[in-house]
């Protein structure tokens, strides 16, 4: 299959003042974080009952426990009586209860009150009424997923669609056993730039000849400028030379065994809506989980997670580990460039798409779609008018981001 553009024409991008303008983040948070399930915590992380962990999802600070039945239990991280934020750590485990530390309300793993000074004088007080307000909960791949929404969308619909959308196959990702392997690494990173301008970069590979050389080695069609998630179930082949997904392209771990013949050697990307990559190549895979904290500010978790006998036996995974680290490490610093100039008037009416970005298009009318119903804003011209789900050559199928 040749990889050919959807168009030879140029097409407009968002403002600039999208990227930097706090109420446009502010909407952002209402309309698209707390609308839409968020990936928050890898379920491991949370390994016996009474284990915590705190996560902003837009504007709230969000309360996960791990119960004791084993289960998960999500909520706003609030005390009912005066509103104190109830966990302060970011993780932590209590033996059996959760309680605030301003007026000692006390709240058990399934968020209901359990006790309070005075309490047993207020029996009128309905203590499940009162508990943890809670927040809508699945999961998938081995993570924790929270939705804000009143009514969420369906989960099945959405995060599961878009994964079996790119890969063309609804089975594809099954094969990795994501659920069942083992975190090698986890790298947090803290990126002075905005989170439309990380999803735009991982997108695209226009620039992967000029700042991956380590990427390109092993990947060599992203030297070309098209990326994986520019056709519906492609994945980009591995070098002939290449061993396995190395920074030196030495060889890596035996291929999963779930994973069928044309998944072998091939590498995938996948951008879930609104903050999460997902990376899939034989032997590991590496999950993205984006944390915007402000319009200049967003918060990336990389996990690297491999099958668990190869995590158990010590091996060393820092080869392959080096070789996205690094990729990441380009994509940031090539963000944090671009950050400044989203406020320079040369700038003010935004750039333009090449034509093997145009699927980028797509994702801007996205956001604004979102925001539109309060801002009730045009969006901006996307000139010439051509759609970015157009028919690519040679049999090729656009995958929406």
């Amino acid at each position: 299959m040749t990889l050919a553009p959807a168009s030879s024409s140029l097409l407009a991008t968002l403002a600039g003042r999208m990227y930097t303008d706090s109420g446009v983040f502010a909407r952002e948070q209402e309309h698209i974080f707390e609308s839409l399930w968020f990936c928050a915590v890898r379920a491991a992380d949370l390994e016996r009952p009474g284990a915590f962990r705190t996560v902003q999802v837009g504007r709230e600070s969000v309360l996960i426990t791990r119960n004791r039945r084993g289960g998960f239990g999500a909520f706003l991280n609030v005390c009912r009586h005066r509103g104190a934020q109830l966990c302060t750590e970011e993780s932590g485990e209590v033996r059996r209860n959760l309680q605030c530390p301003y007026h000692a309300w006390t709240y058990d793993l399934d968020g209901r009150l359990v006790a309070a000074p005075n309490l047993q004088r207020m029996p009128d007080v309905d203590r499940t009424e009162r508990g943890l307000v809670p927040v809508r909960l699945r999961e998938w791949l081995g993570y924790v997923w929270v939705c804000l929404a009143d009514e969420p969308p369906s989960f099945e619909e959405t995060v599961i669609a878009a994964v079996a959308e790119r890969l063309g196959d609804p089975a594809a990702v099954e094969r990795y056993a994501v659920d069942g392997l083992a975190l090698g690494r986890r790298i947090r990173y803290d990126v002075a730039a905005n989170w439309k301008l990380i999803i735009e970069n991982f997108m695209e590979c226009y620039h992967c000849a000029t700042i991956h050389p380590e990427l390109t080695e092993v990947l060599p069609e992203f030297a070309d400028g098209f990326a994986a998630q520019y056709f519906v179930g492609h994945g980009a082949a591995f070098a002939d030379e290449a061993e396995g997904f190395t920074v030196d392209g030495s060889g890596g771990f035996a291929p999963f065994a779930g994973i069928a013949e044309e998944q072998d050697r091939r590498y995938y990307a996948i951008t879930v809506r609104p903050q999460v990559f997902i990376n899939l190549v034989p032997d590991h895979v590496i999950v993205h989980r984006m944390f915007p904290m402000a319009a200049d500010r967003t918060v990336v978790e990389c996990d690297w997670l491999y099958a668990p006998d190869v995590v158990d036996s010590g091996a060393d995974l820092s080869r392959s580990v080096e070789l996205f680290h690094r990729v990441n490490a380009q994509d940031f610093a090539a963000c944090e460039r671009t950050q400044p100039a989203m406020n320079s008037r040369a700038y003010r009416a935004g750039g333009v798409l090449v034509p093997s970005e145009h699927h980028i298009g797509e994702f801007h009318r996205w956001v604004t779609d979102r925001l539109r119903p309060e801002t009730q804003e045009p969006h901006p011209a996307m000139t010439p008018a051509e759609p970015a789900s157009a028919a690519l050559q040679d049999g090729g199928t656009y995958a929406s981001p």
